[in-house]
């Protein structure tokens, strides 16, 4: 069996290869991550070594700064890359840039590239439409569940609900679309709906200690149910806002499945990221080694979706799932 081994640290990245299959023909990959190699990359990885395809990862970590990303770029294009993943709204955008931008010098319009976990790749200008993205080397995966679901979800864990509210961060634009979209659903469905923005501390940077101020203001306008919508800031505190949802008895709703498992949430109607990170490794296979062009693919969709609830969040709000929900769930604790 080949394994992923370490090879080398290469400024921020770090180099890893199939290192029984490494020969001229091997194909170099470059993963930009926002904040580490995380279940979706690794499910991308593993698609290939699983197929034994002759690959050599570098995986580039932007540590949740989009400064980083001109000079990422520029080391992948000094390292001759074959092809590019890029992994969230903020990276693929600091990478390819938008429909309306795409030819500018300090972007990427010729290296094949694959995006994923990318919240709303249509509206954020990524794509033209995921049949087909108008853009002659970037396609990539859809992992979101229709925001429709996801209200009717809230609905079937709490049928007497009225109100909904979200937290959203400015410094990423995915986390805005999803507000705007859920207030206009919301609003269809006859729902009240609050949203509420992180503050922006000196850095440009989300404050993780605003989350718990502003669970405190959702709960005060009426918020009956929160929504993460999407936010890779909200993701990665977790546990601010878990321990906010506590105080405020307010239950949880995340995209994100991690966020349950660690007890930040309630509950999540999510793709597993490590199915994502497949999908999307199915891409990159197309382009590279049945020389298929990205811009000929259309975005691949996510079909398998998961119901977690925690129970021990559920019990800590002293909120029960309904049996009906139980019988489809994913029970953590």
């Amino acid at each position: 069996m080949k394994t992923l081994s370490l090879v080398a640290l290469v400024s921020c990245a770090w180099v890893i290869a199939l290192a029984s299959t490494a020969t001229a023909d091997t194909k170099k990959i470059a993963i930009v991550a926002w904040r580490g190699c995380e279940e979706a990359c690794q499910g991308f990885q593993d698609y290939f070594v699983e197929r034994s395809h002759p690959v050599e990862f570098t995986i580039y970590d932007a540590a949740q700064d989009k400064i980083r990303l001109p000079m990422i770029l520029a080391e992948i294009r000094a390292a001759e890359t074959d092809l590019i993943l890029t992994w969230g709204t903020t990276v693929t955008l600091g990478v390819a840039g938008t429909l309306e931008t795409q030819g500018a010098s300090d972007l990427n319009n010729d290296i094949p590239q694959v995006f994923m976990i990318v919240a709303d790749p249509v509206g954020s200008g990524i794509v033209r439409s995921l049949d087909e993205t108008g853009r002659p080397n970037v396609t990539g995966t859809y992992n979101r569940m229709p925001e429709t679901v996801t209200l009717q979800t809230i609905r079937n864990f709490m049928p007497s609900v009225r109100h909904i509210g979200l937290l959203f961060n400015t410094d990423e634009k995915n986390s805005i679309i999803k507000r705007d979209e859920l207030a206009l659903l919301a609003r269809e469905q006859g729902l009240e709906f609050t949203s509420l923005e992180i503050a922006i501390g000196a850095d440009g940077k989300p404050k993780a200690e605003d989350i718990a101020i502003k669970m405190v203001k959702l709960k005060e306008a009426g918020v009956e149910f929160v929504y993460v919508g999407s936010s890779s800031f909200l993701q990665s505190h977790a546990a601010d806002l878990g321990d906010a949802a506590r105080e405020t008895g307010l239950p949880v709703l995340s995209p994100y499945e991690d966020m349950v498992r660690q007890g930040g949430a309630l509950m999540s109607v999510a793709a597993r990221y490590q199915d994502v990170g497949n999908l999307a490794g199915k891409q990159a296979e197309k382009i590279l080694f049945e020389n298929i062009p990205a811009g000929n693919l259309p975005v691949l969709r996510m079909k398998d979706f998961a119901l977690t609830i925690n129970m021990s969040v559920a019990n800590a709000l002293n909120i029960y799932p309904p049996i009906g929900l139980l019988q489809i769930a994913e029970i953590v604790d």
